[in-house]
């Protein structure tokens, strides 16, 4: 989980700084709004990737 947590924000940060360019974001909530959208995103595909990982190095099997 914490490799998780780490991996999503060292991504997802600079993800949701240069898809923001791409958008007119004026309002704040609308600015919160997209980067939940934009991080949600990246917090699945990390998970996912992680799983995956996890699976395959350390031998992690589904109880």
């Amino acid at each position: 989980m914490q490799t998780t947590f780490v991996v999503t924000i060292l991504t997802g940060a600079p993800l949701v700084a240069i898809f923001s360019i791409l958008f007119d974001l004026q309002t704040w909530s609308a600015r919160a709004e997209f980067a939940v959208r934009i991080g949600a995103i990246v917090w699945f595909v990390t998970a996912i990737g992680v799983f995956i990982y996890a699976k395959r190095v350390r031998g992690l099997t589904p109880a």
